[in-house]
């Protein structure tokens, strides 16, 4: 292994009464790709602005090799005082020169010359990645770099980082993210830091590991050590267990949803049926709107049902706040018809989050100062109810003040959720929340009896959240899909269908619930699978778990640290396995999606 050109021994920080962190050891190696990962409020967004050398520190000491730039992106930095994007970005220590940042920009599709105060949340997170990525740094730490991207940006982003030659630590809640790119986890958890040389794909695992031995441990403890341990553990598996079965109910309600609407004609007359009137809670018949001479929505149709979870994605511009707008009646359409059910009642939790004040106590602003809170009907006590958001019951006297960004806006979750409605309207629900909230954040979603909207950037959020993905190009043109990101992508990779003449389109394939423009559907499917790809589709998910549970053992076993100096000849051995494995289950995981599709196809 390299030596390191980024390191913290020993690091301690004092925050409030008390240690956010102690004792904690930090090397950085020159091509290191690590995901920084711990709860809210643990201390991830200081403990980058240590390694920056921004903070001092109470403990410990921070080196770096000779010559080595350390540069940050902060999560959100501090404009105040420039007139211009521009003026920011080559200001200050360190600051890139006019041409770096002019490539950059280019490259990452930003106007520098926008005024400070009109720049949009996108815009100003755009012009803290040129400025710096412009720095040519060595080591790059990133807080929530795709916080307010788009799918676009997001994509160069990735491959900007893929390329780069130096070392990065990434604070993300973005799993799809932190699984394409890196290959080492920091868990901070706890006042401590851990390590482990697994990319973030496997960090579930490791966690589940850990968990396992400290309860193994706590045997020897007092019981309310033991309790505790018991509900931070069992809390988080368990939830995890249960996000398997939940994915499993969301596939089978994609399909039923796939199969539900098709070509106009099909939607009518499913329409027809009391049981199907019903249910539909928003209609949307030939919607168009426009801003000035340009098109923002086209000719766009689509019958919601109770229960259905609707994603909207789409470049930044591209109108998807327009569209929830149109659906939720906050605006009218141009053309065509929006009706909304007499029952309908919404939550919108609004991307801008405006935060409570903060010197408010955690008990006011859940309970108005009380012990108990009303949660749809069924009264709760406050601390329990906290804890069912991943709080320490104790925080209830806490002002607002006091808490992380990310655990302010896990209390307005709670908040929210606990009232009583039957829309629920999300935009931008996963900027500041942890890997664990976002976890809890899909259970609420899935058990929530009503209709939800929402608007994210998040793939791995929206692939196991929605049942309909409403993808925007910026043309007007709405494309409507059974599923979630990667489904909507798949279909748009996906060469165009032949025609059918007339009126007639081609019979269309299961992925269609809506229509908007005349696009046509794919030509229909007919026969079954055959012996070999019936016996993969059956066989494969058992084959993926063994390779998953070898994965993970091997990884368990590299993670000892004697192992390299004590027995390096297996640790090589190791480390060729797992790469092994690795590939195999990209090969069965490939294979199996390919015949789930040719499955899907044939009983669409």
């Amino acid at each position: 292994m390299a030596p390191p050109i980024l390191s913290f021994e020993k690091l301690g920080l004092v925050q409030g009464e008390g240690w956010l962190f102690r004792g904690l050891d930090i090397h950085v190696g020159p091509r290191d790709r690590l995901a920084l990962i711990g709860r809210n409020g643990a201390g991830k967004t200081t403990l980058l602005k240590c390694l920056a050398g921004l903070i001092e520190t109470d403990e410990g000491e921070r080196k770096t090799v000779p010559g080595t730039r350390v540069v940050l992106l902060e999560q959100d930095p501090v404009m105040t005082g420039h007139s211009t994007l521009e003026q920011w970005v080559l200001t200050g220590e360190g600051a890139p020169e006019p041409h770096q940042a002019a490539a950059i920009a280019d490259q990452i599709g930003i106007d520098l010359g926008r005024d400070v105060a009109t720049a949009s949340g996108g815009e100003r997170r755009r012009a803290a990645i040129v400025r710096a990525l412009a720095q040519d740094p060595d080591v790059l730490l990133l807080d929530e770099p795709t916080n307010h991207l788009d799918l676009g940006a997001i994509d160069w982003l990735e491959e900007w980082l893929g390329r780069f030659r130096g070392a990065f630590i990434a604070i993300s809640h973005d799993r799809t993210f932190l699984t394409r790119l890196t290959r080492s986890c920091l868990w901070l958890d706890r006042g401590s830091l851990r390590r482990a040389e697994i990319g973030f794909g496997g960090f579930d695992k490791w966690t589940d590991a850990v968990y396992a031995e400290e309860e193994r441990n706590a045997e020897k403890l007092d019981a309310k050590l033991k309790l505790e341990l018991h509900w931070l553990h069992r809390g988080v598996t368990a939830r995890r267990r249960r996000n398997q079965g939940r994915l499993a109910k969301l596939h089978e309600m994609r399909a039923q949803r796939a199969s539900m609407l098709g070509p106009p004609g099909a939607a009518k007359l499913g329409l027809a049926r009391d049981e199907v009137k019903t249910k539909v809670v928003i209609n949307a018949e030939g919607v168009s709107k426009s801003f000035g001479e340009r098109a923002i929505i086209k000719d766009f149709s689509l019958r919601i049902q109770r229960g259905d979870r609707i994603g909207v994605v789409g470049a930044n511009g591209a109108g998807k706040t327009t569209l929830l707008k149109l659906l939720t009646g906050e605006i009218k359409p141009d053309e065509g018809k929006i009706t909304l059910a007499k029952t309908l009642d919404g939550i919108i939790i609004d991307q801008q989050r405006k935060l409570m004040a903060p010197d408010r106590r955690v008990r006011d602003v859940l309970a108005e100062g009380g012990d108990w809170i009303e949660v749809r009907g069924v009264k709760k006590h406050i601390k329990g109810y906290l804890k069912e958001y991943l709080f320490d019951p104790s925080l209830t006297e806490a002002p607002i003040g006091t808490l992380s960004g990310g655990e302010r806006s896990r209390l307005l979750l709670a908040r929210e959720f606990a009232r009583a409605s039957n829309l629920l309207v999300l935009d931008e629900p996963t900027n500041d929340l942890d890997l664990e909230t976002l976890d809890l954040l899909q259970e609420v979603i899935a058990d929530y009896d009503g209709t939800v909207l929402i608007v994210s950037h998040d793939r791995d959020f929206l692939d196991k959240t929605v049942t309909v993905t409403l993808g925007l190009d910026g043309s007007g043109k709405v494309d409507i899909v059974a599923g979630g990101y990667e489904d909507w992508m798949r279909q748009r990779k996906s060469p165009p269908p032949a025609r059918a003449g007339g009126e007639e389109r081609a019979a269309r394939r299961g992925g269609a619930v809506g229509r908007t423009g005349d696009k046509p559907s794919p030509a229909p499917l007919r026969g079954k699978l055959s012996y070999k790809d019936q016996r993969d589709l059956d066989r494969l998910p058992a084959e993926i778990e063994r390779i998953e549970a070898d994965i993970a053992t091997d990884e368990a076993a590299l993670h000892d640290p004697d192992l390299y100096a004590n027995d390096p000849a297996r640790f090589a051995a190791l480390s060729r396995r797992i790469e092994a494995r690795r590939a195999d289950k990209d090969a069965a995981e490939a294979r199996w999606l390919e015949v789930a599709e040719l499955a899907e196809g044939l009983n669409a």
